[in-house]
């Protein structure tokens, strides 16, 4: 790691100093970069001067290889408190498209005045610059943050108790959700899934350090029928994507845990919840996963029993307080297996 970290410090300076306008020696890079990523620069290129283009082309598909830096070519790490606003135009008043969480990764496209052109996940648009970390500062907090994801290559797979295929399994994950990995164990992978633990098959998962990018903006995919309340009670609780998970928590901003942030989401509307998720499967009707409208919850097992809640939005989409290192986020409805479903809203 120590010499992807150096070579990839090297190559931003390089890429710093071309973005200047100067011309880099491909030659003189031995003494600071060293070894094989040298070579690896020098004779990839094949010329004596490289351009900012040739060397973020050969950071990215080089160096950066095996790191949280991978297929980054100009990177800069959000600095903000809580979310910086991704905006279509570059300006204050421009259209909301996206949302770059704190210490979240995105490449820098251009640089106007202060606005910087990113893209970052699906997300591309504007944002103050004054609120990125760049050059050699950004890969150093992008080695700090990265962090290790399983993601799931079979079209699904069985969550374990323990590492073995004689073990109970507590849900199912489809192919290309993504699990935050908590240790390797060469045939099996330890992994976390909303503060649970568990453990999968290293035979159908890629393992990767990635970053955190920005969630998208877009609306909801409502059916007919679906009423107002529905929908404001889902535009409600997005907005509060990003902040944290706190346990026992209920605020909205500065913390709540999955049945909190549902409580306090519907309070909002008039509606009283106890703070518990396996309560909350108990209230309004029970009805089928299936059948689930925007603004109705879904549950999921953690262990023997009904441990986590989150509400649907619509679009196969669900938003909830997952976990202390992702907070309040989007997922996908069956990013593991939906247990059952309750209709809180009568419509």
């Amino acid at each position: 790691m120590m010499l992807r970290y150096r070579a990839a410090g090297a190559v931003f300076s390089l890429v710093l100093a071309a973005g200047l306008g100067m011309q880099v020696n491909a030659a003189g890079l031995g003494g600071e970069l060293g070894g094989n990523s040298t070579a690896g620069i020098a004779n990839s290129l094949n010329q004596e001067t490289v351009s900012v283009e040739d060397v973020k082309k050969a950071a990215a598909e080089t160096l950066w290889v095996g790191t949280p830096l991978e297929g980054y070519t100009n990177i800069a790490i959000s600095n903000v408190d809580n979310n910086l606003n991704i905006r279509a135009e570059a300006s204050t008043d421009g259209k909301l498209v996206g949302k770059l969480r704190n210490d979240s990764a995105c490449d820098v496209v251009s640089v106007d005045g202060e606005w910087a052109y990113i893209t970052s996940g699906e997300v591309e648009g504007y944002v103050k610059a004054e609120y990125l970390l760049t050059g050699t500062e950004a890969v150093d907090k992008a080695l700090e943050l990265g962090h290790t994801v399983a993601k799931v290559t079979a079209d699904a797979l069985y969550v374990r108790v323990e590492p073995s295929t004689e073990a109970e399994y507590w849900t199912m994950v489809p192919k290309g959700e993504e699990l935050a990995v908590l240790e390797e164990l060469g045939d099996w992978v330890k992994v976390d899934i909303d503060g649970e633990e568990g453990y999968v098959a290293s035979e159908f998962v890629e393992v990767s350090s990635q970053l955190k990018t920005a969630l998208t903006i877009t609306e909801a995919l409502y059916g007919e029928g679906v009423s107002d309340v529905r929908m404001a009670v889902c535009e409600f609780a997005k907005q509060y994507v990003g902040n944290r998970y706190v346990w026992g928590g209920t605020s909205l901003t500065k913390g709540a845990d999955c049945s909190g942030f549902v409580l306090s989401v519907f309070k909002n509307y008039g509606v009283s919840l106890p703070h518990s998720s396996r309560a909350q499967a108990n209230c309004g009707t029970r009805i089928s996963v299936s059948d689930v409208k925007p603004g109705d919850l879904l549950f999921y097992n953690r262990g023997s029993g009904i441990g986590h809640v989150a509400i649907y939005i619509g679009g196969g989409k669900i938003v909830h307080a997952s976990s202390p290192s992702t907070g309040i986020i989007i997922s996908n409805a069956h990013y593991r297996s939906p247990v059952c479903a309750a209709r809180i809203l009568q419509d």
